[in-house]
Order: C-alpha cells, then sequence, then structure tokens
C-alpha cells in the first residue's frame, strides 16, 4: 500500500534533523540511493491521524543553491518529487542564521512547517522565542520541538499533515522578497520573459527561477540550456547585472541576494520573536568547553588523550565477549566436527565458514565498543572540534580542513569506512584538494582493518592491545598526509582554499540515539561477514581444498599411517612404557599435520601463494599469508576470515592452538617482524573492492587503478624495509 503522503525533513547540518527523523521512525526506516548520485537517501514509513506518511530525511544543507551533491540531492527532491510538505528542522539557538533555508523554501513556494528544535537548550540559556508570532509572520505551521526526548514530535507531524491536506493541488504561493532596486528590476524583467515563454514554469515559480540565474545556480542554467534558447538571454540579463553591481556597489548579485535574505530575517526576529538580545547573552557553555578543548596547545594533547582512552576502554570492555564469542564458534566447530562424519562437506562447515565467518565475527564485541564511542563522541559534538583544531596540520599538506571529517569518517579513528568517507569528499569545492582527499583517506584504520590489528596485537602484543592499535592509528595519519603532501607537490597540484566551518554546540548525547548509531554501524558489520565475507569465504575454502594432493603423495601419507598405526598396536599389546606411546601418537599427529599443509599448499589457493612466496618472502609473508592478502583485495576482513581457514585446513588437531592468535604466535614462519610488516601492508594497501568502484565515481577508473598499484607499490616497499631491517637487529 503507498503512503498517502510523503513529507521531506529538511534542515542545516547538526540541526538535529536526523535525530528527529530517527524519533519518528525508528525501526521502520531503509537506505537506498538518490537517482544518480552515490548519495545516502533515507526513508520511514509512520502512522499518523489514521494515515500512512513517508517521512524522507534529507542530507544537511545551509542552502538551496547547491555546492555539494547532498546539497543537489536534497533540493532535486524538493523540486522533482514533490514532497506533500516539508519539515524544516530549524536549530532555535541560531535562528537568523537557520532560518536561511526556511526563507528560501519560502521563495520555492513548497508547503514548509517550521520545527524549532532545541528548545530545552533555548529554555536553559533564559531565551524566550514567540513561536506563535513567528508562525504568524511566516505564515506557515510553527512547532516547538527537542528531538533527541521525542518532545513536539507528534504535533509536528501533525501540522504536517493538516498543512499538506489545506494545500494539496493548490497554486504555489512563493514569498517574494525586495532585493533592492537594481536586481528586482532585473527580476521583474526576466520573470515576465518566464511566464510568457512558459520557461520551465510546470515546475517551478517564475521568479525562483530568474532567481537562480541571477545567482549563477549551475544546475538550473543546465537545465535551462536544453530546455529553451530564452536561457541565453536569461544568463545575458543576469551577466550585465553583476556587471552593474560590482561596478556601483563593488560586491556581487548573490552577496546583495544573501544580505536581503537575512535582513528579511532579522526584521521578522525584531518583532517580538526574540524576546531577549541573543549577540549579548554572556559566554556560553560551548564556548567555554572550547577554550580548553580547541586552545592551540591543549587541545591537539586532549584529542590525542581522547583517542587513547576509546582504545583503552574498547579493549578493557570488550575483551571479555569477545572471548566468549571465541569460545562459542570453538564449541560449534568441536559440535559440527563430532556428528558428521569426515569429508569435504565437514570441512566446508568447519574450515571454510565456521573458522572463515566466525574469525571476522569474533571481533564484533571490539567493534561495538568501539562504535559506540565514536557514536557519543559524534553526537557530543566533538568529532567537528578535531576538523577545526586539525585544519592548521592538514594546510601544511596540502590539505583542506573539511578533509579531516573524510579522514576520520574513513577510519581516522579506528572503525570508519573509506566508501562514506570516499563520498564526504564531495563537500570540498577545490577539485585538486577532493582528490587528494579521495585518494589518500583508504589509509586510515577502517572497520575492516581493525580485526587483522588486534589479531595480530593479540597473537604478538598481548599486553599493549590499546598502544599497538594507537600506534597503528597514527602511523594512518602520518602516511595519508605524507603521501598528500606528495601527490599534491607532483600530479595534483593547486593553490589551497580558505576553509569555513560551523562548530555545533556540545549536547550530552542521548543513550538511546548512541545505541541506535552504534547498533546500525554493527549491522553493516555483522551483514557483511554474513554475506561478502561468507560468499568469499566459500569461494576461497573452494580454492584451497582443490585439486588436493596427487594420488602417489596421498599413498605415501597413508602408508606412514599405516606403518606408525601398526607400530603403536604392537607398543600396547607390549604393555610398553607410555611415554613410548605418546612420542608414537605425536608422530601420527605430525603426519596428519604434514598431509594437511602439503594438501593445502598443493591448492590453486596454495599454488598462487607460493608463486608470489619468492617476492613476498621480502616482507616476510610465507605462501598462507600470501592467500589471505589477495582475498584483501575484495575485504579486508577476509584477511582475518583466510587466515582462520588456511590454518585450520593446515592444522588438524583441535587442541593444537585454542584460538587463530595462538595459532599464529606458534607458527615459527610468523615472527614479531613479519606480523609488523603485515600490519603495514594491511594498511596501505590496495582499497577493497567496493571502495575503489566508489573511486571510481568520484575521480574517474584512471585514479581508481593509480589507486590500487600506487598504494600496493608503496605498502609492500614498506614492509619490506621494516621486515629486513627489524629481522636483521
Amino acid at each position: 500500500m503507498q503512503p498517502e503522503f510523503t513529507i521531506a525533513l529538511a534542515g542545516n547540518p547538526n540541526s538535529g534533523k536526523t535525530t528527529m527523523f530517527n524519533a519518528l521512525t525508528g525501526a521502520r526506516q531503509h537506505v537506498g540511493n538518490y537517482p544518480g548520485v552515490t548519495v545516502t537517501k533515507k526513508e520511514g514509513v509512520v502512522n499518523s491521524q489514521g494515515k500512512s506518511v513517508k517521512i524522507v530525511d534529507l542530507p544537511g544543507t545551509y542552502s538551496l543553491t547547491p555546492y555539494s551533491e547532498e546539497e543537489l540531492a536534497a533540493r532535486s527532491f524538493v523540486v522533482d518529487e514533490k514532497p506533500h510538505a516539508v519539515i524544516d528542522i530549524v536549530d532555535a539557538n541560531t535562528l537568523e542564521r537557520s532560518l536561511y533555508l526556511t526563507v528560501q523554501f519560502l521563495e520555492l513556494g513548497v508547503p514548509v512547517v517550521v520545527a524549532l528544535n532545541m528548545m530545552d537548550e533555548v529554555r536553559r540559556r533564559k531565551i524566550r522565542l514567540d513561536s506563535a508570532r513567528l508562525a504568524d509572520l511566516l505564515n506557515v505551521p510553527v512547532i516547538e520541538t527537542v528531538a533527541r526526548e521525542g518532545e513536539g514530535k507528534q504535533e509536528m507531524l501533525k501540522e504536517a499533515i493538516e498543512f499538506a491536506q489545506q494545500n494539496k493541488g493548490s497554486e504555489l504561493n512563493p514569498v517574494r522578497i525586495s532585493y533592492g532596486e537594481d536586481i528586482d528590476k532585473a527580476l521583474d524583467e526576466m520573470e515576465q520573459k518566464i511566464l510568457a515563454a512558459r520557461f520551465m514554469t510546470d515546475r517551478l515559480p517564475a521568479r525562483w527561477i530568474a532567481l537562480k540565474y541571477i545567482e549563477g545556480d549551475e544546475e538550473v542554467l543546465a537545465r535551462g540550456r536544453k530546455a529553451d534558447a530564452l536561457s541565453m538571454e536569461l544568463e545575458a540579463t543576469s551577466h550585465k547585472l553583476a556587471k552593474h553591481v560590482r561596478t556601483t556597489l563593488d560586491t556581487s548579485p548573490e552577496a546583495l541576494i544573501a544580505d536581503h535574505r537575512y535582513g528579511f530575517i532579522s526584521s521578522i526576529l525584531r518583532q517580538g520573536v526574540v524576546k531577549k538580545d541573543v549577540t549579548q547573552e554572556r559566554i556560553n557553555f560551548s564556548d567555554r568547553l572550547d577554550k580548553v578543548l580547541t586552545n592551540t596547545f591543549l587541545g591537539p594533547l586532549i584529542m590525542l588523550g581522547v583517542i587513547y582512552g576509546m582504545f583503552q576502554l574498547t579493549f578493557a570492555v570488550g575483551e571479555i565477549p569477545m572471548g566468549w564469542v571465541e569460545e562459542f564458534f570453538g564449541w560449534l566447530n568441536a559440535s559440527v566436527t563430532a556428528a558428521m562424519p569426515d569429508g569435504l562437506l565437514r570441512s566446508l562447515i568447519t574450515s571454510g565458514i565456521i573458522d572463515g565467518v566466525g574469525g571476522v565475527l569474533g571481533f564484533v564485541p571490539l567493534i561495538l565498543v568501539m562504535f559506540f564511542c565514536l557514536s557519543f563522541l559524534e553526537d557530543f559534538g566533538y568529532m567537528a572540534r578535531m576538523a577545526y583544531m586539525l585544519d592548521r596540520v592538514f594546510k601544511m599538506f596540502g590539505l583542506h580542513g573539511s578533509s579531516v571529517m573524510p579522514f576520520i569518517i574513513s577510519g581516522g579513528i579506528p572503525g570508519g569506512c573509506a566508501v562514506p568517507g570516499v563520498m564526504a569528499a564531495r563537500t570540498l569545492r577545490s577539485p585538486r584538494e577532493k582528490l587528494a582527499t579521495i585518494l589518500t583517506a583508504p589509509y586510515l584504520s577502517c572497520g575492516a582493518k581493525v580485526p587483522v590489528f588486534v589479531l595480530l596485537a593479540a597473537a604478538f602484543f598481548p599486553q599493549y592491545g590499546a598502544d599497538v592499535l594507537m600506534m597503528i592509528t597514527l602511523g594512518g595519519w602520518a602516511m595519508a598526509l605524507i603521501v598528500a603532501r606528495v601527490l599534491r607537490s607532483t600530479v595534483i597540484k593547486g593553490e589551497p582554499t580558505p576553509f569555513v566551518m560551523e562548530l555545533p554546540p556540545y549536547r550530552i548525547p542521548l543513550f538511546r540515539g548512541v545505541l541506535i548509531h552504534t547498533w546500525e554501524r554493527g549491522w553493516q558489520y555483522i551483514k557483511k561477514a554474513g554475506t561478502v565475507i561468507l560468499a568469499i569465504s566459500i569461494l576461497l575454502w573452494a580454492a584451497m581444498t582443490f585439486p588436493g594432493l596427487p594420488e602417489n603423495q596421498a599413498q605415501q601419507f597413508e602408508q606412514q599411517r599405516v606403518q606408525i598405526s601398526q607400530t603403536i598396536d604392537e607398543v600396547k599389546a607390549a604393555d610398553a612404557n607410555p611415554e613410548a606411546l605418546a612420542n608414537l601418537e605425536d608422530k601420527l599427529a605430525q603426519v596428519d599435520n604434514l598431509e594437511a599443509e602439503a594438501t593445502l599448499k598443493n591448492s590453486a589457493a596454495g599454488r598462487a601463494g607460493t608463486a608470489l612466496e619468492s617476492l613476498s618472502s621480502l616482507a616476510g609473508f610465507d605462501w598462507r599469508t600470501n592467500i589471505a592478502l589477495v582475498g584483501g583485495f575484495a575485504a579486508k576482513e577476509v584477511i582475518v576470515s583466510t587466515l582462520g581457514t588456511a590454518f585450520s585446513l593446515g592444522e588438524v588437531d583441535p587442541e593444537a592452538a585454542d584460538s587463530l592468535s595462538a595459532r599464529l604466535a606458534a607458527d615459527p614462519a610468523f615472527t614479531v617482524w613479519s606480523a609488523i610488516s603485515l600490519i603495514i601492508f594491511t594498511l596501505l594497501y590496495a582499497p577493497c573492492f567496493v571502495t575503489v568502484v566508489v573511486i571510481a565515481k568520484e575521480a574517474g577508473w584512471k585514479w581508481a587503478a593509480f589507486s590500487v598499484g600506487f598504494n600496493t607499490v608503496l605498502a609492500f616497499s614498506l614492509a619490506t624495509l621494516v621486515y629486513q631491517v627489524g629481522s636483521s637487529l
């Protein structure tokens, strides 16, 4: 059944829009992409007033003149999909700035309901807002809300539905703002021509189209050029106006339009809407806290302390449940082994699925704790401060302050993902800085790499897990910045652009909201393990199982087993020394292990790993590690699952080691320096397949191929250098 109404949630970033969306829809939501762009689209269906309503969470935007794909997607949905109403979530603490988007919706003529959000903070700061007066002046419903507590959400939805019903099928009634004599004259002239030619007026108000031409809106200009020759005349008029404004006022039409919009908003707020002069308010809590947390000297030290504390908490809290999960999969493996006869099916289930996927799922507790910390920092408002503090550092390396968030999302705080990190680089307006950010963001410790690092830390640095993860994190940042500097000095030369960023107020996160965000991220990890990783694990199991040993070699092992078994029977019959019997049983187990290893080495994957060993041995990687790293090109989690499968297939005695980390530590092919080398290579080598596809979409296949080749060569070179130097000490 199709929903009766479609209502869009719009608003500035950090206005509480997504929190309100979660409060309205809860678990009744799904995620997709907007048509034609790789921007996330969140939808949910709710019932209100006996009606089914589809809620669409639009990307955060400051303006309807788009500069990024997110802003373009938000405006295109409103213009093309024509929702029955738009709820504009406004930060009531920054009313003058936040209403700028509201005014643009009113100029567009869409039915708007204004939600004055974060009213709890407004009351705490003893600012009195007259929402009824604001509703009269704007001629739209205005509702007071607190999204994180769900306050006002039902009233807001009720007003939106009623307002949508009132405006259903009615003519657009856009607000008209005066922009001064020069611009108004040009607007009137262009509006008349647009109306006479019916130029795109089937979907947009004529005055709004003229306004977009004056603002130089690229998307509207492109549509206009395809629609009618009138577009050239409108462009000529807007160019003439721009020249006149620059000559007479030494400014641009866009700046004048923005000034008059803010003037319109200011005149409304002065008519009894705000009962207290916000500009004279004493320094609030966020400002006082920022004096410490973003201090030139203390800020970076506190930031490092926060990250290090997060790692300590992750291992302290997550280690115990991680042991439970490992024990569960160990029990499951033993149960299946005992219940099924020996054969390929048992091998597939125990080695391919349980040891493969189970090796990845074993890290879920650690990942969830890390995601919880990350969600808390985001909701608290600290992530934006990290971007602000790191801007000065980033400039030195040819990057932009806006590059910080893509880095953080990609794994600057371990647990991120390079896919949304690369997509987040769209906010950068400079193509060169955007490209440098896209190419270096995959160097950070994404959630897929973290299990590899935790595994190796547990095996070779069991007492220093948090310290190791901290050093890996800093190493990823350092390499990303160094490579960015190299790229910006060679293949991506260009001048840096200035950095401007809003610092949202600090807010104590809602526990339920943090849990929702943690589960959303964790579920993506679990789902990947149960789908992509499962499929790859089965394929790699097959590659590590077939074609099997040649018949003559299999017979040799069988003969050795028969001989040792006969000797054991003779010793038992003679009631000989128990120590001699134990030695013979160890010999029999050793033959089984040698056969399992020979079978694995003779498999398709084993042959490929062995073929690469002459080169990979320079970095300390044996043939089994090679198999895992090749699988890691598809997804980095596969490294752990493949090592689990490889060591499971090569080790037939389940009592030989109680976990994969213990098996690695006991294996003579693995040393501390080969583990460090593997960490470096995993951190830096080619992005996973999905990330490569996203890089291709954002920057082209040429740069995607460059990322795969350059990163792999760089990773292997550094891994080899560290292993060779370390091993010689």
